[in-house]
């Protein structure tokens, strides 16, 4: 069941799966996603584990507290502070934390300022540093087709348009896709299911583009100190894999587990993969948790 929660003066939806005596892991999406793309079948298999699953919308997404299209008044640390203000609404001390792209970049902060609500981390398709350039010479830049992608000039969407609306969104996460088959009527019903519980869409579509990201912390990497695992696709066009190799090899211990054919993305085919490695991870009775079990 979907509830609205409370954190601090704003309201974020949230929905849990399986049991609460489980052991508890946090789903942190990406940027513009709200909770949907952590698929129902695949919350539904965590749980099964068993764990308990919380997923959410971040804010301007799906049901929660949205502002303006183009005017955010939050930063990408009060999004930091809206999971773990989740975790407190729900009474839970310390959570496993699975990030995804943006998600993983908020993962980072989360471990780093907040170790003592960490029991292990995952970091799916993201980068230890943000887009190969001049500050990160070591990282590999976008593909070629992405830069350009990028560069050319298109006509704005109207996201008050539904079909104009789903048709831009099944265009841009072609563009982010590895080589496994891309399954466009099911993710044209996902897409549906988000735009129909979206209360602004041109904000979700906007506004985590423009925040402030905050320092760079890739420095601090090196501090993270509990279990942690790296899933990257082989074929992301946005992070080539390199990143997840070096942010493996910055995180102590961290173990990279490539996801063969996927791009920028969390495809079913590669969900035994991740599941299985997520499982793994967070058996509170396995050898490698440290801190609390």
């Amino acid at each position: 069941m979907k509830k609205l929660v409370k954190v601090g003066a704003v309201e974020l939806c949230v929905e849990t799966f399986g049991e609460a005596e489980a052991a508890p892991v946090l789903l942190i999406h990406g940027a513009a996603a709200s909770m949907d793309f952590w698929e129902d079948a695949f919350c539904e298999r965590l749980a099964a584990g068993p764990r308990f699953v919380i997923r959410y919308d971040h804010r301007d997404t799906g049901q929660s507290t949205h502002d303006p299209a183009g005017a955010p008044s939050y930063s990408g640390h009060d999004l930091v502070a809206d999971a773990i203000g989740i975790l407190d609404a729900l009474g839970i001390e310390k959570a496993h934390i699975v990030g995804v792209s943006m998600g993983g970049g908020l993962a980072q902060r989360l471990v780093l300022d907040h170790p003592e609500r960490v029991r292990t981390v995952t970091f799916v398709s993201t980068s230890p540093g943000g887009p190969g350039g001049p500050s990160n010479p070591d990282l590999p830049p976008m593909s070629e087709a992405l830069q350009a992608a990028f560069s050319e000039e298109a006509e704005p969407t109207d996201w008050s348009d539904r079909e104009a609306a789903l048709q831009a969104l099944i265009d841009a996460e072609r563009l982010f896709a590895g080589s496994l088959p891309y399954d466009e009527p099911a993710r044209r019903a996902l897409y549906a299911k988000m735009v129909d519980r979206t209360a602004d869409l041109a904000a979700a579509m906007t506004n985590h583009w423009i925040l402030d990201g905050g320092e760079p912390i890739r420095h601090r990497l090196g501090e993270i100190a509990v279990p942690a695992l790296v899933m990257h696709g082989t074929e992301d066009p946005l992070f080539p894999i390199g990143h997840g190799e070096a942010l493996a090899r910055e995180v102590p211990g961290a173990r990279l587990v490539p996801l063969p054919g996927a791009g920028h993305e969390q495809p079913e085919q590669v969900w035994d993969v991740m599941i299985t490695a997520i499982l793994e991870l967070t058996d509170d009775a396995g050898e490698g948790l440290t801190g609390e079990g």
